[in-house]
């Protein structure tokens, strides 16, 4: 059985998009929303099996990797997390690079040897790497408007990846990534795909509700916003820190937003002057992780709410 395990946010989608334009193969897709990442224990491996898995953080999937490992899968690991330690087994391919300046889709795109290097640049773009994004653009000599288009398409690929539940996201992963894949450039899915026009008006309403959010913390160092149980304030959550941080980039942000049930989803987002720290705040918490330049916790308690506010401004100083 061959297996492809990927993040649900533009990231993962399109790394697995320009793997399969590359590498074609009829595999059992297992994904889900942006903050569900422990997604390789869903994988009941059994000897044989090949398993990808790209975008999420080894260090949240090694049980069931080991477990992968020990029954005889094989695996290929991409991603730009936090790893741990990463294990040396015959059967176990890694790519895995945790600097701020890169993204899963940019390894995929090292790995295959620019062969779709427009969607390695896409999903750059949706996870807030504008700069590694341009930089990694300039064989394919494209236009500021060309930039800009694969600029939205990435916000609005990865805004689709946020929500509590499945029900909050205008299309599961796994649709999206079908839909994703019926195109080889990604100009042609931006001029005639009905889905893109989708997450585009959607994402400018969910926007507009968050243009009247102000900080319920507020330093020289950074800010922090608490955003309503709503739905679009759990699809804006993550695309909000990212623009908090292109606005304000000596600042650090984190987007705590409400959950229906009590406690927080928090997002954050380290300066884009000094990307790091992201993981340091949240992996604090007992459902929290990332990488240095964003992080999140999945489950914040409404009485570790003050905790978390020291912790952010200790990292943050200033």
């Amino acid at each position: 059985m061959l297996y492809d395990v990927f993040n649900g946010d533009a990231d993962g989608v399109c790394a697995l998009h320009q793997l399969r334009l590359a590498e074609p193969a009829d595999s059992q897709l297992i994904t889900g929303p942006k903050r569900d990442i422990s997604l390789l224990k869903r994988v009941k491996a059994q000897a044989g099996d090949r398993i990808t898995v790209l975008d999420v953080a080894l260090s949240k999937n090694r049980e069931a990797l080991d477990a992968a490992l020990a029954a005889g899968a094989s695996v290929r690991y991409f991603d730009h997390h936090q790893s741990g330690d990463i294990p040396e087994h015959p059967n176990f391919e890694a790519h895995i690079d945790t600097s701020p300046e890169t993204c899963t889709s940019l390894l995929v795109n090292d790995y295959l040897g620019g062969k779709h290097l427009a969607w390695a640049v896409t999903a750059a773009f949706g996870d807030n790497l504008a700069q590694s994004a341009r930089k990694a653009a300039a064989p394919l000599k494209l236009n500021d408007a060309q930039l800009e288009q694969l600029r939205e398409l990435g916000e609005c690929l990865n805004y689709n990846g946020y929500g509590e539940t499945l029900a909050d996201l205008h299309y599961e992963p796994d649709v999206l990534y079908r839909i994703v894949h019926q195109y080889v450039d990604p100009f042609d899915m931006i001029a005639t795909e009905p889905a893109f026009q989708v997450l585009r008006n959607g994402f400018a309403d969910d926007m507009a509700h968050a243009e009247s959010a102000r900080p319920e913390e507020e330093r020289p160092s950074g800010r922090i916003y608490v955003l309503p149980a709503e739905k679009w304030a759990r699809r804006i959550s993550g695309v909000l820190g990212n623009r908090l941080a292109e606005t304000s980039p000596s600042l650090a942000h984190a987007v705590l937003t409400r959950k229906p049930g009590g406690g927080y989803v928090v997002s954050v987002r380290a300066p884009l002057a000094n990307k790091s720290g992201a993981d340091e705040v949240c992996s604090q918490f007992e459902t929290g992780g990332g990488r240095k330049g964003a992080a999140g916790i999945n489950h914040l308690p409404e009485a570790d709410y003050s905790r978390f506010v020291n912790t952010f401004f200790g990292v943050y100083k200033g």
